[in-house]
């Protein structure tokens, strides 16, 4: 077994089974999936962006990426129905396991001036929301092979009800979530 479902089997479980009085081990939140994304609005014009930003994103996550085509034609963004205009990775089981314990050991430590992650980004049913300005943080990229920096997206879902109670698992699993 990998060692973050381990943690989350013997402390996590317990600790928040304890905090918010769950009678069944099945009630206690655990984590679902990892989405990462990167939005390509220059994929219209630029087919050589999805490639590259393929290949970044198929190292950072160890998973091939699908190509997110958009829905309707927008005139003034020169988009038509079906353009691909992004990728993205769905992470479950090892994989999420694996991904998240990278992130929160390595990725955010590499940040400069890192004072933790806002415990604000929660949607209301105890998912959380990263947004990064580059994708060179990661350590399977290579900063002289980047063509150009972009942001990316990763949304962790829980099966968490509501924000405290997600809050209190990603927190448990490590983290580093900013004092208020």
């Amino acid at each position: 077994m990998y060692r973050l479902k381990e943690k989350y089997i013997k402390e996590v479980v317990p600790e928040l089974k304890e905090k918010f009085g769950y009678k069944n081990v099945m009630q206690v939140p655990g984590l679902k999936k990892i989405v990462l994304n990167i939005g390509l609005g220059e994929a219209t014009q630029n087919s050589k962006a999805l490639e590259s930003a393929e290949t970044d994103l198929t190292a950072i996550a160890g998973q091939h990426p699908v190509i997110t085509k958009s829905k309707k034609s927008i005139a003034v963004f020169k988009l038509r129905e079906g353009m691909p205009i992004g990728i993205m990775v769905t992470l479950r089981g090892k994989r999420m396991y694996e991904f998240y314990d990278k992130l929160v050991s390595v990725v955010l430590p590499r940040i400069r001036d890192f004072q933790g992650l806002s415990p604000d980004s929660f949607d209301g049913q105890g998912n959380y929301a990263i947004g990064f300005k580059e994708q060179i943080m990661f350590p399977e990229i290579d900063y002289d092979k980047v063509d150009k920096l972009r942001g990316l997206e990763i949304v962790i879902v829980t099966s968490a009800s509501n924000d405290e109670e997600g809050r209190s698992l990603l927190q448990s699993l490590g983290m580093p979530f900013r004092k208020r």
